[in-house]
């Protein structure tokens, strides 16, 4: 074999080589990128049932869009869910939010109930982060902070709201109370407004009894009862509202006081036409349709409800049933759901991560992808509010919420009056 003779020249020259490669290394495969969404809901707690609800429809939403090859706009970029529990306590809340901030959550979405979303936004406004409420009404929680922008207290809104304000229910009720009634070829004139005393209830009740006296109806709000929330017992409440001779019963409860409050109404036979709620969560969850049985049949309650004539809402409510152990697509996994998807929007046309991109995207935000009951696309207005987020009328019939009102949006005709025991 002929040796080969290895000069001065060539070594220096396969040594040079050797160093250009360690200098220009060859490219490493890229690592990958994600969004982060800190999801923060009370899925422990008196409202856990609802916000369990909310957290799977919000991370059933994240993993259709991965699914779907991400963010296309970020290069693919993928959303990663950092969770978090309220516990329904505005001091956890708060909490929750800074903790998911630091381990290094760039938005946020939440929380259910407006104590809790109310005590977050400080938080994030002093943390510059977008926050983008899937379910809470309380009208302040946007409005304070677009006064203090508009006075040049901050300089920017980083708070959003996907869901109907306290003062839109109000509207709503009213004037779905009067097509109802109107419908149905009745006139009562006798309504008694009963209601959890917390932030949401006084809220939601001060806006029905402000839309009421707006629209002067045929019919009047002779008495508002409230209850401390969480109540232990609603017989004197109830004993109250039976001695004023209503023709309707219209409650803004939470899924412990609705345990109490209709069982009471039917022990005490308060005589009615119906229970027709202006606003009411827990009226609809599968736990209080198992709890209260027969005592929710033919309830009427104003509420936000998934729009079960869109093929594609129909698709992930089968979906949702079997990852929640045959519960409904409902006000919470829904509008939590559609946040998720909206979140993605707001990333495709803002094209990066920097908050204040995205908050200029929200700004501009003209989306008509949601599976909720709406008057139309997601759009912002100077609030942060979004006005064609609206209610449907729902009734239990057959121990299934079911739309009955707008008209457009009904699966079926609503049953009242009531049928007597």
């Amino acid at each position: 074999m002929a040796s080969t003779r290895v000069t001065r020249r060539t070594l220096l020259k396969t040594a040079a080589a050797g160093a250009a490669v360690v200098g220009f290394p060859l490219p490493l495969r890229a690592q990958a990128k994600t969004f982060k969404i800190g999801v923060i809901h009370p899925v422990t707690g008196p409202l856990a049932e609802p916000g369990q609800a909310c957290r799977v429809g919000a991370q059933m939403a994240a993993e259709a869009i991965n699914a779907a090859g991400g963010i296309k706009a970020l290069g693919g970029m993928k959303l990663e869910l950092l969770l978090g529990d309220t516990q329904t306590k505005g001091d956890v809340a708060r909490a929750e939010a800074e903790r998911l901030i630091n381990a290094g959550a760039q938005m946020l979405q939440g929380p259910f109930n407006s104590g809790d979303a109310a005590a977050m936004v400080p938080v994030v406004q002093q943390r510059r982060v977008p926050f983008l409420i899937d379910i809470a009404a309380a009208d302040p929680i946007t409005a304070n902070v677009a006064k203090s922008v508009r006075e040049g207290q901050q300089k920017l809104q980083f708070v959003y709201r996907n869901f109907p304000t306290g003062s839109s229910f109000g509207r709503k009720a009213v004037q779905y109370f009067g097509e109802i009634f109107k419908e149905a070829g009745v006139s009562p004139k006798r309504i008694v407004v009963m209601h959890a005393n917390d932030l949401f209830g006084q809220l939601q009740a001060r806006g029905f009894v402000a839309a009421h006296k707006a629209a002067k109806p045929a019919w009047d709000i002779v008495e508002v009862i409230p209850w401390p929330e969480p109540p232990s017992d609603l017989s004197t409440e109830v004993s109250r509202a039976k001695a004023l001779k209503p023709d309707i019963i219209a409650p803004i409860t939470r899924p412990a006081s609705a345990q109490l409050l209709l069982p009471e109404l039917r022990k005490q036979r308060v005589e009615i036409m119906g229970i027709v709620g202006p606003g009411s969560p827990g009226l609809y969850e599968a736990g209080q349709l198992a709890a209260l049985k027969e005592d929710l049949e033919y309830v009427l309650t104003s509420v936000p409800w998934p729009d079960f004539k869109n093929p594609k809402t129909r698709a992930v409510a089968e979906e949702y049933r079997k990852r929640s152990g045959g519960k409904t697509f409902d006000t919470n996994s829904g509008y939590s759901y559609d946040a998720m998807m909206l979140i993605a929007d707001i990333l495709e046309r803002a094209r990066s991560t920097d908050a204040e991109a995205i908050v200029a995207a929200m700004k501009k935000t003209d989306w008509q992808g949601q599976l909720m009951v709406s008057a139309g696309p997601v759009r912002f207005n100077e609030l942060g509010d979004n006005p064609n987020a609206i209610p449907a009328m729902i009734q239990i019939l057959g121990l299934r919420p079911t739309v009955v009102w707008p008209k457009e949006s009904a699966e079926r005709k609503f049953v009242f009056p009531r049928p007597k025991a």
